[in-house]
Formats: C-alpha cells, sequence, structure tokens
C-alpha cells in the first residue's frame, strides 16, 4: 500500500504548486492547431521548471507547467505527447521548455549570433522553422505547419 501512494505521489508532483524565483509580465502569441492566443501572460521559472498562465479580460485560461513533464488544464503529458497535441510531432521534446526559456532550438542547429541575440533557420520536409531570440523578446514561425509563437515584453 506504500509503494502505491509513493507512485501516486510522485505521478502527481508534476503538476504541483512551485515557488519560482522570476516572474515576468510578457505579451504571449500563440497559434497552434490546440490554441489560438494573443494576450497577457505570465512566465515563472525557477530552473528549468516553468509556468505560462495566459489571460484573456484579467482571468487565467489556462496554465502550462513544464518540468520533466508538460501540465496543461487537460492533464500532464510527456513533452513528446505535448508537441504531438499542441505543436507538432517533429519538434523535439524540449521546444516549448527551451522557447520559453529563450535558448536555442534542435540544439542549437543553424544558430546564427548577433549582437542583440540569435537566429535559427530550420528547414526539412516536415518544418519551416524562423526562431529568432533577442531583446524584444523571442519569435518562432513554422511556415510548413501554420504555427506562431511570440512572447515580448508588457511595455513595448
Amino acid at each position: 500500500m506504500k509503494q502505491i501512494l509513493l507512485i501516486f505521489a510522485l505521478l502527481f508532483s508534476a503538476c504541483s504548486v512551485k515557488n519560482y524565483e522570476h516572474t515576468q509580465t510578457k505579451v504571449i502569441t500563440i497559434k497552434s492547431p490546440k490554441i489560438k492566443f494573443s494576450d497577457a501572460g505570465y512566465l515563472r521559472n525557477s530552473g528549468d521548471t516553468i509556468e505560462l498562465e495566459l489571460f484573456v479580460a484579467g482571468k487565467c485560461i489556462e496554465k502550462i507547467t513544464i518540468n520533466h513533464m508538460i501540465c496543461t488544464s487537460e492533464g500532464c503529458k510527456s513533452k513528446s505527447g505535448f508537441n504531438q497535441d499542441y505543436l507538432h510531432s517533429a519538434y523535439p521534446d524540449d521546444t516549448m521548455q527551451n522557447m520559453l526559456l529563450s535558448r536555442a532550438i534542435y540544439n542549437g542547429v543553424n544558430l546564427s549570433k548577433n549582437s542583440d541575440g540569435f537566429e535559427q533557420s530550420i528547414r526539412d520536409d516536415k518544418v519551416d522553422i524562423i526562431y529568432r531570440v533577442d531583446s524584444h523578446g523571442v519569435f518562432f514561425k513554422d511556415r510548413a505547419n501554420g504555427i506562431i509563437f511570440s512572447i515580448k515584453d508588457l511595455d513595448e
């Protein structure tokens, strides 16, 4: 019985309450097969654990929490499962986490640094991605799959 309780506790700890070191208010734009959103949001993180809260008219409509799994209002999924449902199955597992943390995607493939950040261009038979990180924010666009993800500071 103790083992069952321990396993149960570990499974549900992926969506547990965290104390985050950094909280930022951002303008978030997401266009994907499952989410269409453009409004204010909170981006919180502590290390590699991230929480993205999306608001419309001051009401939280979605919370996405990322650590070893990705949890939404629909429940927790593996990172590959999240990509398949919300983004695209061809994306590496850490794509969403890296975008929220302003890190390179696809293990830095085609990374071109500039004075203000970096840019990546990734094209193959499944994706056509432009990804840019600079002092203004994060911009991701996959033209092949119609996916857009953008994070900007609220005051811009």
